[in-house]
């Protein structure tokens, strides 16, 4: 992915909203134990786990780290004991991106489970995850706080039999109602009729073993918004940042998975400030409604007016290349050590 790094001219100064900032990183280490967590990799370097939301290179994590807390190490969870013990030894904060830890035929959420024992954790709660990974319910939620989203519906194979039967016009966005990284978006996401919709529907629920949310096609510009919880107060601090994607050979601007896999896709600040302000708005009312927690990424996508809309939501976003980093690059300036001291920050304030 290549990043653009051009002016922000009219953008508001964003001023000093994190705790830590170029050249003013104290040198006396702090009496604090952090415990990075992670969970074992069972299929090699670049595997998806479904129960890590966040992977996290934690040698790397650690290094940087220790530079400013006493006590920082790694802890690999393989068993209920192992989490047992964990809180036991009450850490001043877990690092980690796991989302859930499945042991004795059940799934014990980490952040949960942390949270009973008042031990401070980064990113969100299950509550909050679960309404962020079911588009389809983020969506309703939207809906219920006026929050605007584009019209949709779920579907499977064989639910609508003709044109006419489909509750919303064409042309259409179909992609799974579960999954990230844009998984079961592709070329054939857009449809402008009901032979390819009923093609794309199938595909999905074959490749992907999901419904397919339906959506009204919008035509604009794609955007992602990082959000940071300011560890002094509280406040949401949103920082946008415009995707930008080559036309295919349709002449359609697709976000879809090669793209992304492929680093194919740029992106850039936002230089208008009536585009910053109202991304800025729309990013943190989401948040707030999913209940997120700590740091997070709101997408959203312009239709064709130029008027924004939800369109999905990671409450565990990717650290090292994913959106949220470059948010922080291209609004803040903040190198990757410093977005790690301010996550860890954030998380040590909140108990």
């Amino acid at each position: 992915m290549i990043i653009k790094d051009t002016a922000k001219q009219g953008i508001p100064e964003i001023g000093n909203i994190l705790p830590l900032i170029k050249n003013n990183i104290i040198p006396i280490k702090i009496n604090k134990t952090i415990e990075i967590v992670v969970v074992p990799n069972l299929g090699g370097v670049n595997s998806h786990q479904d129960n890590v939301g966040i992977v996290i290179e934690e040698k790397n994590v650690l290094k940087i780290l220790s530079k400013r807390y006493q006590n920082v190490s790694i802890t690999e969870i393989n068993s209920e004991e192992d989490l047992e013990a964990l809180v036991k030894r009450k850490p001043d904060l877990v690092f980690s991106g796991v989302k859930y830890f499945f042991f004795n035929n059940r799934n014990i959420w980490l952040n949960d489970y942390l949270e009973m024992f008042e031990i401070p954790y980064i990113a969100s709660s299950k509550a909050a995850l679960d309404n962020e990974s079911d588009k389809n319910r983020a969506k309703k939620i939207m809906q219920k706080n006026n929050i605007r989203t584009a019209d949709f519906f779920i579907t499977n194979p064989g639910e609508y039999l003709t044109k006419s039967s489909i509750p919303i016009k064409f042309p259409l966005f179909v992609k799974p109602v579960t999954g990230g990284d844009s998984r079961g978006v592709d070329k054939n996401s857009i449809v402008f009729n009901f032979e390819s919709f009923t093609a794309k529907v199938l595909d999905i629920k074959i490749k992907q073993n999901s419904p397919s949310l339906v959506e009204t096609y919008l035509a604009g510009k794609e955007y992602s918004v990082g959000i940071f919880e300011d560890s002094i107060d509280g406040t949401l601090r949103a920082m946008p940042i415009e995707i930008i994607v080559k036309a295919n050979a349709d002449g359609h601007c697709i976000l879809d998975f090669d793209v992304k896999k492929n680093d194919e896709e740029s992106v850039i600040p936002v230089s208008d400030v009536v585009v910053f302000d109202k991304l800025s708005k729309l990013a943190k009312d989401s948040f707030k409604a999913l209940g997120g927690k700590s740091l997070g990424r709101i997408d959203i996508k312009m239709d064709h007016l130029g008027v924004p809309h939800f369109i999905e939501a990671n409450l565990m976003p990717g650290l090292r290349k994913g959106y949220f980093y470059r948010s922080c690059v291209l609004n803040l300036d903040m190198s990757y050590e410093e977005m790690i001291f301010s996550i860890a920050n954030t998380g040590l304030s909140s108990n």
